[in-house]
């Protein structure tokens, strides 16, 4: 499974995947618990595979971000998001040393290795949107 279809949701903790429709918004079934969740029009949904990371010259799409860590970590996770401010800050530099510092802030460098190790736990590793995936394996067949 890519990232198009885990979803944050505002006001919600964790991480959710899209399961259906309905006439007012969708059901998202979340990746801590388990259980299912109806959400409507006026909560605040993001996508995973559309957010960003702000960095000195442009921004770095998140399933960039999780590559980067997935491969230093070589699959494993990463560090726990409750860790001091400083570590992980020092650790996402690491990781991403072009990120701008101004309009990246600790919260969202938290957020990112929790969503990460919530990922993993969950056996979700293909990080890149599934149309690249598509294309990535017509070129290899060619």
């Amino acid at each position: 499974m890519s990232l198009e279809k885990i979803l944050s949701i505002s006001s919600k903790p964790g991480l959710y995947e899209l399961k259906a429709q309905t006439r007012s918004g969708f059901v998202a079934q979340s990746l801590q618990n388990g259980r299912k969740i109806a959400v409507n029009l006026r909560h605040d949904v993001s996508m995973l595979s559309e957010i960003a990371v702000y960095t000195l010259d442009d921004e770095i799409p998140l399933p960039e971000v999780f590559e980067r860590i997935y491969e230093k970590e070589n699959g494993e996770k990463s560090i726990d998001h409750k860790k001091p401010k400083a570590e992980l800050i020092a650790y996402f530099e690491e990781i991403l040393p072009e990120y701008d510092s101004e309009r990246v802030y600790a919260s969202d460098v938290k957020k990112i290795f929790q969503w990460y190790n919530l990922l993993i736990a969950n056996n979700i590793t293909s990080f890149t949107k599934e149309e690249e995936l598509e294309t990535e394996t017509k070129e290899e067949e060619e």
